[in-house]
């Protein structure tokens, strides 16, 4: 019956309503049946678990350290107890030496752009200054055989470590001054009540050896992170006595450090899901509120873990609240700041996103493993370590729960699952992005919950120059690095949990990957068998189309056909898969009795080519027809995402020029005459990025003064800064003022224009009207447009209204889509009040708050 029906359809059709675009898409690639390069092995099996002789080898560290705050500088040694549990015997070890990246000559400076960035030195140091590395036998030290390679030290070994669980003891005795700005990682800052110092990479550490590569000899030049073994840490701080200190683990000797009112107030906290003050603001203000002893020496512990850090200031207010964990067991959430920090709607909350966030984690995924979780504020925007995170001082509101919610779910991507940041930084960044997201949805009833339109970031995420999942972070581009290592692996898993696996199965197999790899080092590959064998699934096509390769994905719909003419006797809807990537499919079906349906369609339909041909039941002509309704696909092409019987685009009327289209423009707004003789206009507009309010202020004197401020006043920070005066800008951007080359330059000072259409008679502009294009329902004229520079943009002007309705722009870093609505007449010209302002890795969905046109702007107001 199916196949007769089928062949009825054949002879009835609509027809193609729009050119079709040829497929890159070869389904042989996709579905080839060879994926995996290895078999299982008995270190780790085909079904992504450790195998029955799995191995790693094991650090324990007991640490002394003394911080000089006059000087600024650590002094200390640290004894490393070793276990070589590989079958291997070890000649010699390979350990990590991160402070020597502030030195001058070290590779980390000399890999940085000579413009600067997140990584590079603001100021050098001599990094770490070994004073003495001993090897420690029957009680016994002796002069070890050593040398330093940038931030690795080797220790050559009198005789070889035995494998099978041999052990040996060294010691070594180090200082070094602390940076200022620790490339984002570490650092000290000066406060009104002193300064904060966030200490991390201030030990020697054991690199990995591992049944994979053996030692792990990646130079730490900064983007890429860590690969650690695990061991238990036990470690001591002096200090001088009016400085709190905060880090990984348990605190040993609280009645050594603590007032008897702090100690009892830490016992309240213990107790109380409600945040408890540990150490007041009037406390700290004060200088009150710690023993009166010149220095304290505060002892911490931290086990079954693979790095610990610390933070210590007179400046820290702290406050703390108990955390509920599965079956019953308890730990503490604490957070240190300063005054500045200290407001209701900032650092205020900032215990309540602690607690909410690791209770959240460890009722979905795995319990939290540390007794104590410590955020604090200072320099480092936001940075990961066992039981401990820093984050911004300056954050506050939904930018405060997003970095809080961040680094403390990387203590289970890669704290708890052990994987090679400095390889795959996506296995710990995107991973954890993926749990951050599932965990804002859900906290206080969504409250910073948004969601993204993944349609709109598909251009930014899958272009050209966009790299590989399947990269080492050192390799990537700085400019793709939250793409390649948070974004695009969050989304690969996203996708994968709602439209493959679903939320059952995946969570399941993603529960036991965790659980398998918990302190143990997973490859790509092993998470790859893990969740296919325990999801139930053979995901080798999605392994190559997300994190293999830079494959987009482009679906459409192609054709309708109704049988015998006949809506009410079904139709055949084919679509097509355009680009490389294969994904399933899913489509909103609407007719005009009113009837609607969703259907999705698995990956497997693509396995015969690049066409599909389904049959769906209607009972009268269809309406509509949309792929990924709900913009969950990063679709690099969604002109072809909708059918509703129209054609998409379609020839301009003879006679009609790309003049006629601009003047129709220059009469709508107002008249041109009127935009020529605005002398200086001034533009605020807000949005709503991620539950964070932004605030975009622009001024321009006419003809060749313009300024642009992004403001983020939840977090008081002044994101963008742009100034243009004739041939002098300045720009500067979270803080830093990239080189600008000559083509930069001049792009500026053509956006800096408001009325971009008065400059399309000047010479140099080429003008070209190509088609009518369907936007949002209505049809627009489409004009071409190629500066002096090159470069072209696509100007979309309502046919109806005349009016501009979208900018598409291809500028040097990227496209951009600017969509316009809701025009207001301001002193009788028309100004957009509704501005989407998508640039890829973030939309400003704004609305424009004023106008002011000739207003009396001077040129101190530019600035």
């Amino acid at each position: 019956m199916r196949n007769s029906v089928i062949a009825l359809l054949l002879a009835f059709t609509v027809g193609d309503l729009w050119a079709q675009t040829p497929s890159r898409f070869d389904q042989h690639k996709v579905f080839d049946p060879l994926f995996y390069p290895d078999n299982g092995t008995v270190y780790r099996s085909a079904g992504g678990a450790p195998g029955e002789k799995y191995w790693s080898n094991r650090a324990d560290y007991a640490i002394h350290t003394v911080l000089d705050t006059t000087q600024h500088s650590l002094s200390g040694d640290v004894t490393v107890t070793y276990t070589n549990n590989s079958p291997d015997e070890l000649p010699f070890l390979w350990l990590q030496l991160d402070q020597n990246i502030y030195r001058e000559d070290s590779r980390g400076e000399g890999v940085n752009p000579v413009t600067g960035g997140r990584w590079s030195n603001r100021k050098f140091t001599e990094g770490d200054v070994i004073r003495s590395v001993t090897v420690i036998r029957d009680g016994k030290e002796m002069k070890a055989d050593w040398l330093v390679s940038d931030t690795r030290m080797q220790i050559r070994l009198p005789e070889p470590l035995r494998g099978g669980g041999g052990i040996i003891r060294f010691r070594i005795d180090y200082s070094f001054s602390i940076p200022e700005y620790g490339t984002d990682r570490m650092g000290r800052q000066l406060v009104h009540d002193g300064w904060i110092y966030e200490i991390a990479q201030w030990y020697p550490r054991m690199a990995v050896y591992d049944d994979v590569t053996g030692w792990n000899v990646l130079p730490y030049l900064g983007q890429g992170e860590f690969y650690l073994e695990y061991g238990n840490i036990d470690y001591t701080i002096t200090a001088p006595s009016d400085l709190v200190v905060v880090g990984s683990g348990e605190l040993v000797n609280p009645q050594e450090v603590l007032t008897p009112a702090q100690i009892s107030r830490l016992d309240k906290a213990r107790a109380s899901d409600n945040t408890v003050f540990i150490r007041t603001a009037q406390e700290t203000a004060s200088g009150t509120g710690h023993l009166p002893k010149a220095s304290l020496t505060w002892h911490f512990r931290c086990n079954q873990t693979r790095d610990v850090a610390w933070a210590a200031s007179r400046a820290f207010i702290w406050d703390a609240a108990r955390i509920n964990l599965p079956g019953g067991k308890k730990a503490l959430a604490q957070s240190v700041y300063s005054s500045e920090s200290a407001d209701a709607k900032a650092w205020g909350r900032s215990t309540e996103f602690v607690k909410a966030c690791i209770e959240l984690y460890s009722g979905e995924w795995f319990p939290f493993t540390y007794p104590v979780a410590t955020n604090v504020a200072g320099i480092v925007a936001g940075m990961e370590y066992p039981g401990i995170v820093f984050c911004g001082g300056d954050q506050r509101g939904g930018g405060l729960w997003d970095v809080t919610n961040h680094e403390f779910g990387h203590n289970w991507f890669p704290m708890i699952v052990g994987s090679n940041e400095r390889k795959y930084a996506w296995m710990d960044e995107g991973f954890n992005t993926f749990i951050n997201g599932v965990d804002t949805r859900v906290f206080n009833h969504g409250e910073f919950n948004h969601k993204d339109d993944e349609q709109k970031m598909a251009n930014f995420m899958f272009n050209d120059k966009s790299e590989a999942i399947f990269t080492i972070p050192d390799v990537v581009q700085g400019v793709n690095l939250g793409v390649a290592a948070y974004q695009k692996p969050a989304l690969a898993l996203d996708v994968l949990r709602k439209y493959v696996l679903g939320e059952k199965r995946f969570d399941y197999a993603f529960r036991t990957y965790i659980r398998r790899w918990a302190f143990k080092h997973p490859t790509p590959w092993d998470f790859f068998r893990c969740m296919e064998n325990a999801g139930g699934e053979d995901l080798g096509w999605f392994w190559r189309g997300w994190i293999l390769n830079n494959w987009k994905l482009d679906q459409g719909i192609k054709d309708v056909k109704y049988v015998q003419s006949d809506p009410s006797k079904g139709a055949i809807i084919t679509i097509e898969n355009l680009e490389q990537m294969a994904m399933p499919v899913v489509i909103a079906i609407q007719e005009e009795n009113g009837k609607s349906d969703t259907i999705t369609l698995p990956v497997e339909i693509w396995q015969h080519g690049p066409t599909k041909d389904f049959a769906y039941p209607s009972t009268s002509k269809i309406k509509s027809i949309v792929i990924d309704p709900s913009h969950d696909f990063p679709d690099v092409n969604t002109t072809n995402n909708t059918w509703t019987g129209q054609a998409l685009e379609k020839p301009v009327p003879p006679g009609v020029s790309a003049a006629d289209v601009v003047n129709k423009y220059f009469a709508a707004v107002g008249g041109k005459d009127k935009l020529m003789a605005v002398k200086d206009l001034q533009i605020v507009a807000n949005a709503n990025v991620q539950g964070q309010k932004v605030i975009e202020t622009r001024k321009n004197l006419l003809p060749d003064a313009y300024s642009m401020e992004i403001e983020l006043p939840d977090m008081n920070m002044h994101a963008v800064h742009l100034m243009v005066k004739g041939d002098s800008i300045t720009f500067s951007q979270m803080g830093q003022s990239p080189a600008l080359d000559d083509d930069a330059k001049k792009e500026i000072r053509e956006e800096a224009n408001p009325f971009p259409e008065l400059n399309f008679s000047h010479d140099g502009y080429k003008l070209e009207l190509t088609s009518i294009k369907n936007i949002n329902g209505k049809d627009n004229y489409e004009l071409k447009v190629t500066n002096p520079l090159g470069r072209t943009s696509f100007y979309y002007y309502d046919t109806g209204t005349g009016l501009r309705s979208r900018l598409v722009k291809n500028l040097s870093q990227g496209q951009t889509i600017t969509d316009y609505g809701d025009y207001r007449d301001v002193g009788g010209i028309k100004f957009p009040y509704h501005v989407d302002d998508n640039q890829g890795e973030i939309d400003l969905d704004m609305t424009v708050q004023s106008v002011k046109v000739n207003a009396g702007l001077t040129a101190a107001d530019i600035k």
